[in-house]
């Protein structure tokens, strides 16, 4: 059912936790479907330094944040908001559609930190909407 991939990045996530001084700080997903994701991003000069996660949900949700927080850093802010559930798909071998969401969540929740960013220094992101309050799948 789920790549190695996927596994890996379940049994073993990379970049779980928070950074206490964080340049910007995405939440998604909600409590009726289970998942949430809460993203952390320290960002230097338009470079992504550092990025981290908390997620609250199934393996899929785990590993598909675990993914987008590695496929991100080192990463221009514009080249982060670039990153599209599909890219993360693609880099854990696949998904059962019925867990599709988890990686959109996951797009969602970079975007929504690269939003805190922007509101917080005051700059705008070519391309960058503000993130859903509520998501629903």
């Amino acid at each position: 059912m789920y790549s190695k991939k996927v596994m890996e990045n379940f049994m073993n996530p990379k970049n779980v936790g928070e950074i206490d001084d964080a340049s910007g700080i995405g939440e998604v997903g909600n409590a009726k479907c289970g998942d949430i994701m809460k993203v952390y991003l320290k960002i230097e000069d338009g470079i992504i330094k550092d990025a981290k996660f908390k997620t609250f949900g199934c393996g899929a949700a785990i590993a598909t944040s675990s993914m987008a927080t590695q496929m991100i850093i080192g990463k221009t802010v514009q080249e982060a908001l670039e990153l599209t559930n599909k890219a993360v798909v693609e880099a854990l071998d696949g998904l059962p559609p019925i867990k599709l969401h988890c990686s959109v969540l996951a797009e969602e929740a970079v975007h929504a930190a690269l939003w805190d960013y922007a509101k917080k220094n005051n700059i705008e992101i070519k391309g960058l909407k503000p993130p859903k309050e509520d998501i629903s799948h």
